[in-house]
């Protein structure tokens, strides 16, 4: 099925897009969601016609989001996160964490934009923050422990207790033995 995506979808295009994909896929959800129209010759026309009305439009939202780019030239950001051992961390690192560290630097960027798979170990990587469908920056980021971990060491060893002196004997009891004491 041909079709003109209305909208950007995440992981198919971007608005204006002509492109062909599986017939339940557009008729069950892209068509009736509004995301997408059906690739007519009428509607392709139309489409041309538009497209060549807004070309300005279209190279000035390039052009901004090439500037946007330009911040992002040298930053480079460090997550800080809690560790469960050497270097596994808890939970993950994921887009939301990114946005936090870039709006922590000055960039505000919605986190839909940011795309690279969740991190669960320490290390360097790297995300990519899609700013337009022709301009894509790489934002480099390392995840470090926050020093929350503290390495654990075996506790020592109780000192040994004397032993408890020998209980006599119920048979060894001599009445010689027992004291009375009274109370004054």
């Amino acid at each position: 099925m041909k079709i003109i995506l209305k909208k950007d979808v995440q992981g198919l295009g971007y608005k204006d897009d002509v492109l062909t994909v599986k017939d339940g896929y557009g008729r069950n959800y892209l068509l009736p969601q509004g995301l997408a129209v059906l690739a007519t010759e009428k509607a392709q026309k139309q489409l041309a016609e538009e497209l060549k009305q807004r070309a300005h439009k279209i190279a000035k939202i390039k052009a901004d989001a090439e500037t946007a780019a330009a911040r992002y030239e040298g930053v480079a950001l460090t997550i800080e996160a809690k560790v469960s051992d050497g270097k596994n961390i808890y939970g993950s690192v994921g887009p939301a964490q990114i946005a936090e560290a870039l709006a922590a630097k000055g960039i505000e960027v919605d986190q839909k934009l940011i795309n690279f798979k969740s991190v669960k170990a320490l290390g360097s990587y790297v995300a990519t923050v899609q700013l337009h469908k022709e301009v894509a920056v790489e934002v480099p980021f390392n995840v470090v422990s926050d020093g929350s971990y503290v390495e654990e060491t075996p506790a020592p060893a109780p000192a040994a207790e004397p032993a408890p002196a020998a209980v006599a004997d119920v048979d060894d009891f001599d009445e010689e033995d027992l004291e009375v004491v009274t109370e004054a």
